[in-house]
């Protein structure tokens, strides 16, 4: 495990969620191999949870290995398991903008978000954005991010993300695809350590369109960002048809995988890792890592979650601050 001289800074995400349960799962897993510091109200950790306040992000090196380090961040109510109150709203985004500041002055090497919930968020203290990744483009000040979902033997990128598949061709533009795949390679490159990388681009339609026999965009809208990026020396084939893509063979050819829609990304990696996905964002100036999982409402409190999405995220946080840092 690469080793940076910076811990990850591991926001609290929805009190009334698995978040604060899975991150003492993960301190107890990881403990001094990955110091990381938790911020939240040490009050909405499990009963007995083994924790430590500290007062400096640079303090986890010496507590991670007894106990969880927690920067504290005072939240004006409980955490009522599966039950969201709305007075903890505003507290649940100041953690994530303390994270980024952090960061920013150099404290902690990267930010891990443990799971939102956007409705609790907006009810409680009208919160705008549409998620977490577009509120901490905001904190950045970046105008477009990439959502990348990541596991040992999957890239994949969505070009749209939540939005419906009637949608999609409309939204499918030759910027929007040309920055999508820019952000990547050079996230590849800068985050990843890896060298000239390989990318594949999935067609829209069945077959790739099948020479406009199956729709138009694969030719008219695809095949030509994927030209001119090629006569700029980025290594990208396509557009490929999805169906053939993500098979082992298939997956040897590229480092990472553009889809055009949510889904088409979204099944394969959740059906090979499921609990293991990470949630990167790209194209941010600091390193951003989640968990690829919601709050779980339905099972917070009962102490059945499983932390490894969480533990992979860690873990990869580390591994890409390692990378930068080496640059």
């Amino acid at each position: 495990m690469p080793r940076t001289p910076l811990p990850v800074a591991l926001t609290c995400g929805e009190p009334a969620g698995i978040g604060p349960e899975i991150a003492v799962k993960a301190w107890d897993h990881l403990r001094a191999r990955l110091p990381f510091f938790w911020i939240g109200d040490p009050a909405h950790l499990p009963q007995g949870a083994p924790h430590q306040l500290i007062d400096a992000p640079e303090d986890a090196f010496s507590v991670a290995g007894h106990a969880l380090p927690v920067l504290a961040h005072p939240f004006p109510g409980a955490a009522i398991p599966g039950t969201p109150t709305p007075e903890n709203a505003a507290a649940v985004i100041e953690v994530i903008a303390r994270a980024v500041q952090l960061v920013g002055r150099g404290h902690a090497s990267a930010v891990c978000t443990a799971p939102i919930s956007k409705k609790a968020l907006k009810d409680g203290a009208g919160f705008a954005h549409p998620g977490h990744t577009e509120y901490l483009a905001h904190l950045a000040g970046v105008d477009r991010v990439v959502m990348m979902l990541a596991c040992p033997d999957l890239r994949v990128v969505p070009v749209t993300i939540h939005v419906a598949l009637s949608e999609v061709p409309r939204l499918l533009t030759a910027d929007l695809l040309s920055d999508t795949i820019r952000i990547t390679h050079a996230a590849l490159e800068r985050d990843f350590g890896i060298h000239g990388p390989r990318l594949a681009v999935a067609g829209l339609n069945p077959h790739a369109g099948e020479g406009g026999t199956m729709g138009l965009e694969d030719l008219e809208r695809i095949a030509p960002v994927i030209a001119a990026l090629r006569a700029e020396g980025y290594a990208v084939a396509g557009p490929l048809p999805a169906d053939t893509m993500f098979h082992p063979a298939a997956r040897a050819k590229y480092d990472a995988a553009i889809c055009m829609y949510h889904d088409q990304a979204l099944i394969p990696i959740k059906t090979l890792d499921f609990a293991g996905g990470v949630n990167v964002t790209l194209g941010l100036p600091f390193i951003r890592t989640s968990p690829d999982h919601g709050t779980a409402f339905d099972i917070a409190g009962t102490g059945v979650a499983d932390p490894s999405s969480l533990i992979a995220a860690l873990r990869m946080a580390t591994e890409m601050a390692a990378a930068r840092a080496s640059e």
